[in-house]
């Protein structure tokens, strides 16, 4: 096997033999593609990519266009198939575990770069390179130093601090023999029941450009100086082009949907000073714009991000993106390619696509001029990163252990903490404490790496992580200890508001709390409301206020939220989002020193809306009597205004509160359901109108008269590919307020408008993997067309099942593959003596 430091990019390479170019031909098509590139191209990039263009076969070049993870692609595998990269997923690590050892991120690294550098075989040999999130820091490593998310920077307003911050993680990404980072996240986030509000620096266009800007100059270096994309620095990706903050209810994937001219000012706003700053990639959002799902635009991602805006580097498709596009599946998709993304990121269907994609090619499905121009594209990206004389990743200068958290990252850490903490509210001038006494601090988010840093650490959830499994950084509750300590105080720390009986009476309270880990769609809310009256943190917060202590409440959140009951019952209150693993920066700002001076001010300005109520909205369109705390509030100690008693409606009802069994009435869904259409373009398409449609057109909905006038929905299968029609809710529903399963029955009214091509059935679904399905196939073929009736269905057989009736998110789920027409008048939880399934 020949290795990096004697390779020559000489013939191709090949697993079957092929047929190759005469050499005359080869030297005639490189003289032409250099004058072609001195008139584009003032460097050699050009030149460099296209002579070896012109050596790829065509399986390499297929090859060079996808993207597996690690945790499926082996490196013989990128060898074997000349894959152009390779990425480890929010649940990817070397070894296969959650986390890997910095050695074993080395020596993959190494074993990728040698596999895909070989030339034994006769091929060009060019390396893969190794894309990572790193979107606050390098998450999937126990022993970096891990930021505050993006909601957090985007209080900070500074672009200095985010200029470092990239440096930081440029330099921690690099020390583990990476090249790539899929950061900044560049959306302009407008509805916080988004799941991924918290990867959104602001709902400003020009604040997200501006730190987006700054941050990216950190990763990749400044363009045009002789430190751009050098051995310090990563290849960066501003994402998700486009609109992917903007989707109708803040539905993850789902539709941005307006006027073409004013998503352009809004959502790609930014991606204009990421291109001047030269970002080599940008990744398609999974989301569509007006219907027409990013990866499948060529509209957007050639005419527009291209043509108009300029962009020179690649275009990378997001997780199985690509298979969301309407006709396309996982394995075969030329339409994403065609559209303009030049790299599919396949992470587990990489091989299919490899042989679908090379067979297309041939077939000149994919015209060959389109498949050349995305290698070409790819191929610049790594010539200008030196990744092709870069040699093996553990002998490259930066790759080194040491670097790796070290203090002076850890301080840019813990100053963007403190330099992100917004201050709400501070009545009599509570803040800061004197740490000389005795502080009580309550909470188990206090003593939480896995709640302070959020979702996309470690993991794709960022759950179930032990604080040992954190070697950098501390507790929010470790730093507040070790502040008290040097001023000779007294701390401690409870669980819960007991804690304030089973102590010497504190001369103050820190109540810690907030929303606990998740990352993308799992995030996603039906409304903003933190907790409701029945809510465990309030509880505690009630408790406190009585025993007449003054209580300062940290709030932990990756996005504005309905807490106005909470911050009624406290005399102060800190939004500290979600700061990432240096936790004492929250000390540094809520204490003194110990000589009782100001330690740090607060700095920090809300850069998204604080809403008063509830409901949630989108802030392109909120009313001023719909926000609380307006975009750039934020106290300081300078300012001592007292804050009045806010108003506590939250204008949502719960979901135990407002569910009686009801789930359908004249065709619409009840509270606290909505309804949905799905398929594999997006499985949550909002579908509150009756005349409406799943994304992909799978499923179609008009109104219908039963009654009344369109008091029924008529929903029709079109028996492409799978669909779903369903209720759903963001708070889970407990069925036993209704009665024992046993003694319940789901009664469907309904008319059969055509037969089942197909099995269907009818689920209820429980949470996370957790699901119920019965099969009504047979029950509806055994009645007749065109005739109202009911269909019973005891709870009993979805329980047996599997069901848990007491966390109920979706109470009706219709699916099938075939066609199918049926329509669909009421539905609802009843008593009923029946037992048998149908």
């Amino acid at each position: 096997m020949t290795t990096p430091n004697n390779m020559q990019l000489g013939a191709p390479k090949t697993m079957n033999k092929l047929k190759r170019k005469p050499l005359g031909q080869i030297f005639a098509a490189l003289i032409l593609s250099s004058l072609m590139a001195a008139c584009s191209e003032p460097d050699d990039t050009q030149i460099r990519a296209q002579a070896l263009l012109e050596r790829m076969t065509l399986e390499e070049k297929v090859g060079q266009v996808i993207q597996g993870d690690i945790s499926t692609v082996s490196p013989q595998d990128a060898k074997d198939y000349h894959l152009g990269s390779v990425l480890n997923g929010g649940n990817s690590a070397p070894g296969g575990k959650k986390t890997a050892s910095w050695q074993a991120w080395v020596d993959l690294a190494d074993a990728y770069w040698i596999a895909s550098t070989d030339t034994s075989d006769g091929g060009v040999g060019i390396p893969a390179i190794w894309g990572t999130d790193a979107v606050h820091g390098h998450n999937n490593l126990q022993m970096a130093v891990i930021f505050p998310h993006n909601s957090a920077l985007g209080a900070t307003q500074d672009s200095d601090l985010l200029r470092r911050i990239g440096m930081v993680t440029a330099t921690e990404v690099k020390a583990t023999g990476l090249d790539w980072v899929f950061a900044p996240t560049v959306a302009v986030a407008q509805d916080m029941r988004w799941g991924r509000a918290y990867e959104s620096y602001s709902q400003d266009p020009k604040l997200v450009s501006d730190l987006g800007e700054a941050i990216l100059q950190g990763l990749q270096g400044m363009p045009d100086s002789e430190a751009f994309l050098d051995d310090a620095h990563v290849v960066a990706t501003a994402k998700h082009f486009v609109g992917d903050g903007g989707t109708q209810f803040g539905i993850d994937k789902g539709d941005t949907i307006g006027q073409l001219n004013d998503i352009k000012q809004v959502h790609a706003f930014p991606y204009r000073a990421a291109i001047k700053n030269k970002v080599q990639t940008v990744m398609a959002s999974f989301s569509s714009v007006n219907g027409e799902k990013m990866h499948g635009s060529k509209m957007l991602l050639t005419d527009v991000l291209r043509d108009e805006m300029g962009f020179e580097g690649f275009v990378i498709g997001d997780w199985n993106g690509h298979a969301e596009i309407p006709g396309c599946t996982a394995t075969d998709c030329p339409d994403a390619l065609l559209a303009g993304v030049d790299m599919y990121m396949a992470p587990d269907s990489w091989k299919g696509l490899y042989e679908t994609l090379l067979a297309q090619v041939k077939d000149g499905t994919v015209p060959q001029a389109r498949l050349d121009e995305a290698v070409l594209s790819i191929l610049k990206v790594k010539i200008r990163a030196g990744l092709l004389d870069a040699g093996l990743p553990s002998q490259r200068r930066g790759t080194d252990r040491a670097l790796l958290g070290t203090a002076d990252h850890q301080a840019v850490g813990r100053e963007a903490v403190r330099k992100s903490l917004v201050l709400l509210k501070n009545n009599d001038a509570l803040l800061p404490l004197d740490p000389s006494k005795n502080i009580l601090v309550v909470g188990e988010a206090a003593r939480s790496m896995q709640q302070q840093t959020g979702g996309w650490t470690l993991s794709w959830q960022g759950d179930n992580n032990a604080n040992s499994e954190f070697e950098t950084g501390e507790t929010i509750f470790a730093g507040l200890q070790d502040a008290v300590a040097q001023a000779g105080g007294t701390i401690s720390w409870a669980a819960d508001a007991k804690g304030v009986k089973n102590t010497t009476k504190p001369d103050a309270v820190i109540f810690v709390f907030g929303e606990t880990p998740y990352a993308e769609f799992k995030g996603d809310m039906s409304d903003v409301v933190f907790e409701f009256a029945d809510g465990e943190n309030l509880a505690v917060l009630q408790e406190l206020q009585t025993s007449g202590i003054p209580v300062v409440s940290v709030f932990l959140t990756g996005r504005p939220l309905f807490v106005n009951p909470h911050i009624n019952r406290s005399d102060a209150f800190v939004v500290a989002w979600l700061p990432g693993t240096q936790g004492a920066g929250v000390a540094d700002v809520l204490m003194k020193t110990a000589d009782g001076q100001i330690n740090h001010d607060f700095v920090g300005k809300l850069s998204f809306a604080w809403p008063s109520n509830g409901r949630g909205q989108s802030l392109l369109t909120i009313t001023p009597d719909n926000v609380q705390f307006p975009f750039g509030f934020g106290l300081s100690y300078a300012s001592h205004p007292n804050t009045a008693s806010l108003p506590e409606d939250a204008k949502v009802q719960s979901a135990g509160g407002a569910f009686d069994g009801q789930l359908m009435a004249k065709g619409a869904a009840s509270a606290p359901f909505s309804f949905y259409l799905g398929d594999s373009s997006n499985w949550k398409t909002p579908a509150a109108p009756f005349n409406t449609a799943s994304l992909g057109g799978v499923i179609r909905s008009r109104g219908i008269d039963y009654q009344a006038q369109e008091d029924s929905r008529q929903l029709s299968w079109q028996g492409s590919s799978r669909g779903i029609a369903k209720l759903l809710t963001q708070r889970s529903v407990d069925l036993t307020t209704l009665g024992d399963a046993d003694q319940l029955a789901l009664r469907l009214t309904y008319r059969l408008d055509q037969a089942p091509s197909d099995s269907v059935t009818l689920g209820m679904a429980c949470g996370d993997g957790c699901s119920a399905n019965v099969d009504i196939s047979r029950a509806l073929n055994s009645v007749g067309l065109n005739t109202w009736q009911n269909l019973d269905i005891p709870m009993a057989c979805f329980v047996a099942a599997g069901l848990d009736t007491r966390n109920i998110q979706s109470p009706l789920a219709i699916e099938t593959n075939g066609t199918l027409a049926i329509s669909l008048h009421a539905a609802k939880l009843q008593k009923t003596e029946l037992k048998s399934c149908p």
